[in-house]
């Protein structure tokens, strides 16, 4: 595992990630960590030190073009396992390399999350957002509402079972519903927001997107996910290992982006 963030627990930790004390997710839920956990809702105690950004890996990547989210293409309209997603454009697959145009931004648990009427949400029913085109944006759109929503949403149960998928998801089910069951209310948490952001790979299946999170004092924190395209629509991948974030010293190599 990735060596924790800043005011992270040791590595000779013996406690399951979801349970470790030094992370706060929500007012009335206290020791919990997950990869964005740290990175939406994290009292930071240092900068640290800065990462070096990392070059693209994927040769295949496409590193052009603007990233507008909008096109003449037609998406294919399947299911996603909770409703059938409307079409949206696809004919935009250039990986973005400045802020997408079209975008829009909305308070989630005081998180301002980012949204397209061309790359999606497309449907938002309770705490669920659904239904991303199958472009980079859309990719991109689905990771920032997802990684925050399983977290924060009250309905945190129905987010992770319908959009994400991997190793480690059954365990934070479990985890988290066991260590809610005796968490005692603790002080409100600290909000970062959405800074940046810069692809480390896209496929059509799979992206992997490096996000930036800012901080009230000022510190910004990197923690990267994968989202993959599944039953038509993109899903967040729940490793059972997930990194810790990576506290940067600025946006620079990032795409500036944010709605606060």
């Amino acid at each position: 595992m990735a060596e924790p963030a800043a005011g992270g627990p040791a590595p000779e930790d013996p406690r399951s990630p979801w349970l470790r004390t030094s992370f706060v997710m929500a007012a009335a839920f206290v020791g919990f960590i997950a990869v964005i956990a740290a990175a939406v809702v994290f009292t930071s105690s240092g900068n640290g030190e800065a990462a070096e950004p990392a070059t693209p890996t994927d040769p295949a990547m496409p590193t052009t073009g603007t990233g507008t989210g909008t096109g003449t293409g037609t998406g294919t309209g399947k299911g996603t396992g909770t409703g059938t997603c409307p079409t949206l454009p696809t004919a935009q697959q250039a990986v973005p390399t400045a802020a997408p145009t079209g975008i829009t931004w909305t308070l989630f648990d005081a998180v301002a999350l980012p949204a397209s009427k061309t790359a999606g949400p497309a449907i938002t029913t309770g705490d669920v957002a659904r239904c991303y085109a199958h472009t980079p944006v859309g990719a991109l759109l689905a990771s920032s509402q997802i990684s925050v929503r399983y977290l924060a949403a009250g309905d945190w149960q129905t987010v992770t079972r319908t959009q994400t998928l991997g190793a480690g998801r059954d365990t934070y089910l479990a985890d988290r519903a066991a260590a809610e069951q005796t968490a005692e209310p603790g002080d409100s948490p600290t909000h970062g927001q959405i800074a940046g952001f810069r692809f480390v790979t896209y496929h059509d299946t799979t992206a992997v997107v490096e996000t930036v999170w800012r901080f009230p004092d000022g510190t910004l924190q990197a923690a990267t996910t994968t989202v993959l395209w599944r039953d038509g629509d993109w899903r967040l991948e729940f490793p059972a290992d997930p990194a810790a974030p990576t506290p940067v010293d600025s946006v620079a190599g990032y795409v500036s982006w944010g709605g606060v």
